[in-house]
């Protein structure tokens, strides 16, 4: 470690135990001060005090103990978590993407070399799934088509997930399902309430058209559901986006993208504010949206092309935006999980530019002091880069999302379970760990949740999930075509 990285190093312990530093030698000059009184002295002094000062010094702190504990909001606890695990025969190898869409007379020939191109350069690797209907030429779009993809997901995902914690479908008291894309009548949560036969009384929402970052969206929601429901309630959070009607059959580049990126995946998340049996606490959750700003707004828009054919599309500034985006979020989450010396630094370095010069380089905190583990959504190659430069994370820290991309494609607002999933899987989750859940979405939106581990999973934690029979093929190499 180089010096000034031990001044670093030296500086953080002293700033972090400050209390202790100021308290111990307070506490010690006390102690020597009682010594040299005598007990005699000193229960003179108590005795001389006036029975009003005595009320006011026991009353007013147990007073502000009561209304605080009283006021301060319920602590929200995650039981588990399943993903969806596509089967097999769902498989869509980069060879067989090609033959379909140079079969499918929608493409012409510059429209399969472009998508050939961003698919290798895509960070998806050769077992990334589609849906069933997909596989079809010419694809299904149908609705029958539609709902039974959803079905397979959301139901997968909440049976995987009420196995693991033995819940009964009567104790779910919240149900809010996000799906963006494909928003059929009945709702999601109206199907999820029907396939289980949830109590008459659930509180169900069904969010659409929220974009990737939906998933952070619906846990924030049932957060807040929580705060007001009985002790101890419970709520499911099914994360998924429907690929089968979705799929653009266009010659717009600006989006064809998406086929190239967006594959089939779910989550299903059980929260509560009972802590008993929880695997995660929810410690932050905070929201930043953009969509004010018209570049903002248009950057991930669906449309209609000229020939009628609806996709996403996606703007040239998809980056500058999201980067905005996302110095916006760190700089509201900043403050709420960053350890007291970095808050310094920044605020010295924010001064220094204001007022000294403003050629001073800012200082960019360090988030590796505040998170052991990072799930970046897994939007693309480019989303994880940035994040990487933007923050200073080392290969390790974005594992998760390179290998969530590689094997499972963008999975929309999902994907971050799928990374959290990774990293149990590969035996790295301790009790005491912090996450941070980094997600993006159309709006344009950057969502962040902050979690600490309570219960790391077993030794065989990747038994069951969604990497049970590839986490020892991970990580896996990328070619510099791929990352560059």
């Amino acid at each position: 470690m180089s010096s000034s990285g031990q001044l670093k190093r030296l500086f953080q312990l002293l700033v972090s135990n400050l209390l202790t530093v100021v308290a111990v030698p307070l506490a010690a000059a006390a102690l020597l001060k009682a010594a040299e009184l005598g007990p005699d002295e000193l229960l003179g002094r108590v005795r001389a005090l006036r029975p009003m000062h005595m009320f006011l010094a026991t009353f007013v702190p147990a007073a502000a103990s009561i209304v605080y504990l009283k006021l301060r909001p319920r602590t929200v606890y995650m039981l588990d978590y399943a993903c969806f695990r596509p089967p097999p025969n769902c498989r869509v190898p980069f060879a067989a993407f090609q033959e379909h869409a140079r079969v499918w007379p929608g493409f012409d020939e510059r429209s399969v070399r472009f998508m050939t191109r961003l698919l290798e350069r895509s960070g998806l690797g050769e077992e990334t799934c589609l849906p069933s209907a997909q596989h079809y030429i010419p694809p299904s779009r149908d609705l029958e088509s539609s709902r039974a993809e959803a079905e397979l997901i959301i139901f997968s995902a909440i049976d995987d997930l009420l196995a693991k914690t033995g819940v009964s479908p009567q104790e779910i008291d919240i149900l809010v399902v996000n799906c963006s894309l494909f928003a059929p009548t009945p709702s999601f949560a109206d199907m999820v309430v029907n396939r289980y036969g949830l109590r008459p009384d659930v509180r169900n929402v069904h969010l659409a058209g929220m974009g990737c970052s939906a998933g952070l969206i619906s846990v924030g929601l049932a957060r807040n559901l929580l705060q007001v429901a009985p002790k101890g309630s419970k709520a499911l959070v099914v994360s998924t986006e429907t690929i089968t009607p979705n799929y653009y059959m266009g010659k717009e580049r600006a989006m064809l993208l998406p086929n190239c990126l967006f594959r089939m995946g779910g989550a299903a998340v059980l929260l509560s504010t009972s802590g008993a049996n929880a695997r995660f606490r929810l410690a932050r959750v905070v929201r930043t949206l953009t969509g004010g700003k018209d570049g903002a707004y248009r950057c991930v828009y669906q449309e209609e092309d000229d020939r009628g054919n609806v996709g996403i599309n996606l703007s040239k500034d998809l980056m500058s935006v999201a980067g905005d985006a996302l110095k916006a979020n760190i700089t509201a989450m900043g403050p709420l999980v960053l350890p007291a010396s970095e808050q310094l630094l920044f605020a010295a370095s924010f001064i220094a530019r204001r007022v000294v010069n403003r050629g001073v380089k800012p200082y960019i905190p360090d988030f590796r002091t505040a998170f052991e583990h990072f799930c970046i959504h897994a939007g693309g190659r480019a989303v994880i880069d940035e994040l990487q430069r933007s923050l200073t994370l080392s290969d390790e820290q974005v594992e998760a999302s390179r290998m969530t991309l590689h094997r499972f494609g963008n999975t929309s607002s999902s994907s971050l379970w799928y990374e959290l999933a990774y990293v149990e899987a590969k035996g790295r989750m301790r009790r005491g760990d912090r996450v941070w859940m980094i997600g993006f979405g159309s709006g344009f939106k950057c969502n962040s949740a902050a979690w600490e581990c309570i219960r790391p999973p077993p030794a065989n934690g990747g038994a069951g999930g969604p990497w049970a029979t590839c986490a020892h093929r991970y990580p896996v190499e990328i070619p510099d075509v791929l990352k560059h």
